[in-house]
């Protein structure tokens, strides 16, 4: 079963996030108190665990949050989720609006390893019913909404 790992916050965009014990996401607004929150279509970002194993093996030192994702996942392919997914996140209902992102700006991780793999492998998603995250909560894809961004 596909779960969340770890939850993860930053006050200040362009940043690695710190993991903590919860998160409480706002519908239309992603998560209290993280600073890429807001009215956009970038409300929260996910990335896989499997990803973060990827820069591990190449020897890199980096754990759920150094990707500046919000949720780290496991046992479900998040890259290959159409936009418009839909997936219920412990009691929080994400829309996936995005996969990946263009990096304006090499981050650290690019340096160390000369590669990274949030702007491949990282979606974005709304928050379409709020509540609380937590780690060990489930991960399910529930359906696809027909939209248009």
């Amino acid at each position: 079963m596909a779960q969340v790992d770890a939850v993860c916050i930053s006050e200040k965009k362009g940043e690695r996030k710190t993991p903590v014990s919860r998160v409480e996401l706002r519908e239309n607004h992603g998560i209290v108190g993280d600073a890429h929150a807001g009215d956009w279509h970038r409300q929260v970002s996910l990335l896989a665990q499997e990803s973060i194993a990827k820069m591990q093996a190449l020897g890199l030192d980096v754990h759920a949050g150094d990707f500046a994702e919000n949720i780290t996942t496991s046992g479900i392919e998040l890259v290959s989720l159409p936009v418009g997914s839909r997936l219920q996140v412990g009691e929080t209902l994400l829309e996936v609006t995005q996969i990946g992102k263009e990096c304006h700006t090499r981050c650290a991780i690019y340096y160390q390893a000369g590669d990274c793999v949030m702007p491949k492998e990282g979606i974005f998603a709304r928050v379409i019913t709020g509540g609380v995250i937590r780690p060990g909560d489930g991960v399910e894809v529930v359906g696809v909404a027909d939209i248009t961004l």
